[in-house]
């Protein structure tokens, strides 16, 4: 069950990229389509890229402020509400004696 809670864990980690990533490719995607509609391919080109950027910023924005809205959602993808790591630091092991020398 140990490996399970870090798989979960680590794909809590990686899905606000991803999430970020596949918005950006689908905004470009719609973009090329708009752009196919055009005569000048550099204007093509620009439209394309504004479009994917314009969804990847929106698309991470909305899933930040679900972030920060949803406290359940943070502590099941173990993120903080910027979509960080959340890093649980282990407690310092306590200190043992010094063994008292054989006489």
């Amino acid at each position: 069950m140990r490996w399970v809670r870090l798989l979960a864990r680590i794909f809590g980690w990686l899905l606000t990229p991803f999430l970020a990533c596949a918005a950006s490719f689908f905004g470009a995607v719609a973009g090329a389509l708009i752009a196919l509609r055009l005569r000048e391919p550099r204007t093509g080109l620009i439209v394309t890229a504004a479009a994917g950027a314009l969804l990847g910023f929106t698309g991470i924005l909305l899933w930040l402020r679900l972030l920060r809205r949803s406290p359940e959602i943070r502590e099941a993808l173990a993120v903080q509400s910027d979509g960080t790591p959340d890093i649980v630091a282990l407690p310092e092991p306590t200190e043992r004696p010094d063994p008292k020398p054989a006489a």
